[in-house]
């Protein structure tokens, strides 16, 4: 883990921040790179003086963005005509399929926002985005807010402890619970609000 870790911190900064851009949106688009041994090394080498930390976090969230977009486009021009003309096989007939595209319609931002931020998720979020056509505009602010937040937690992880495999590990997984703490008030809240508004409405 050690030699991964210096190999790269080593190839991040041969590449510079066009290699955190690529790796990241790699990441995003369900390719085997995973975030926190990308973000990291960028920290600690702006902690070096290497890199810039705003700069690097950018670069991360728009590379984030672009992988997203990757599975967006292939779930909605791909994976939707699939889905429309042979679900019923698997067991997705066209109310089911109905029924999803109206939750996202509905729910889309919060499930795009708080998908970015879990782990496993973040990869997948974008497909039912992209099936459902949410909106560009929508889609790519709440990506990028998602992003961003994770892409700094994890540059700054590296930036204050620097290329220690294991304390980055360790540290990745507290971030993890308290994002996953983070996101379940936010659902909470989030429940609370809509109901209060269709009871307000009745």
């Amino acid at each position: 883990m050690h030699e991964a870790m210096n190999w790269l911190v080593t190839t991040i900064g041969a590449m510079g921040y066009p290699g955190v851009f690529i790796l990241m949106a790699m990441e995003s688009s369900l390719i085997p790179v995973p975030s926190e041994l990308v973000m990291p090394p960028a920290g600690y080498l702006a902690q070096k003086g290497e890199m810039n930390m705003v700069v690097a976090i950018l670069c991360g969230t728009v590379g984030s963005l672009v992988g997203a977009y990757a599975n967006y486009f292939a779930s909605h021009y791909l994976g939707r005509p699939l889905v429309l003309k042979y679900g019923k096989y698997v067991l997705i007939s066209p109310e089911k399929f109905a029924r999803v595209e109206t939750f996202f319609h509905k729910h889309g931002e919060i499930s795009t926002f708080i998908g970015r931020l879990l782990p496993v998720v973040r990869h997948l979020i974008s497909i039912p985005a992209g099936l459902a056509g949410m909106n560009h505009l929508r889609f790519s602010l709440y990506t990028l807010a998602g992003a961003g937040i994770w892409c700094t937690i994890l540059t700054l992880i590296g930036y204050v402890i620097g290329k220690e495999q294991q304390l980055i590990m360790q540290y990745s997984h507290q971030a993890v619970l308290g994002v996953l703490v983070f996101s379940a008030l936010l659902i909470a809240v989030y429940v609370w609000l809509h109901r209060r508004k269709a009871a307000k409405a009745e």
